[in-house]
């Protein structure tokens, strides 16, 4: 039988011979982050941006520009054809532009990205879109022949135009909301760093 002691020693020696050779094994466990691992395996859909007011727009202004460009593209005949045209790039581009941007926000891809300013981006896409699609809908209106698709285009184009002005205003309320939210967030971290400097006299009489 073995004494107390000689099993504590033993036990001793043993947890030490397990520390070494765990410290000493190749097969050390990662610190890496999980979601850096996964890579675009840890992608997952934001519900709460779908229901929001934002992505209702969104998810609208995809559908009204696909129907839009649909019904652009359903026309055989035309004279003279460049409202035709225009209305059709510009209901292409919006729809694809818009879509993009749609996953990018519904899979919180952007928070991926930050070095873009993605509320401003947000508002320039839906800016431009606006404009563009209320001038092509102004001008396929003039120049139509007054067929089914050529007024369904119309229709769906200030529909779009419409959704996407909504969307503009609620996009320069959140641009105006970070902007001041970045204006606070510099206003803290220059009152942090005056104080560390007047808490710290050798730095003052380094600069002197």
């Amino acid at each position: 039988m073995r004494s107390g002691e000689e099993l504590d020693g033993f036990e001793g020696e043993a947890s030490s011979t397990s520390m070494i050779s765990g410290a000493s094994s190749p097969y050390q466990p990662t610190t890496e982050p999980v979601s850096q691992r996964r890579g675009l395996a840890g992608l997952r859909c934001d519900p709460d941006y779908l229901r929001g007011a934002l992505g209702c727009l969104k998810v609208a202004q995809v559908i009204l520009a696909l129907i839009a460009f649909i019904c652009i593209e359903t026309i055989m005949e035309c004279s003279p054809c460049e409202g035709l045209y225009f209305f059709e790039f510009v209901s292409c581009s919006a729809f694809v532009v818009t879509g993009v941007l749609l996953i990018l926000f519904s899979l919180n891809l952007h928070m991926r990205i930050p070095q873009i300013n993605w509320n401003l981006t947000d508002l320039v896409n839906t800016g431009l879109s606006t404009f563009f699609f209320f001038i092509a809908s102004i001008v396929l209106a003039a120049l139509n022949h007054k067929t089914g698709a050529e007024i369904a285009a119309v229709i769906f184009g200030f529909l779009a135009t419409a959704v996407y002005a909504v969307n503009t205003f609620l996009a320069v309320q959140k641009w105006r909301v970070s902007l001041r939210q970045q204006s606070a967030n510099d206003y803290i971290r220059a009152r942090t760093e005056s104080r560390d400097v007047d808490t710290r006299p050798e730095i003052q009489r380094l600069d002197t």
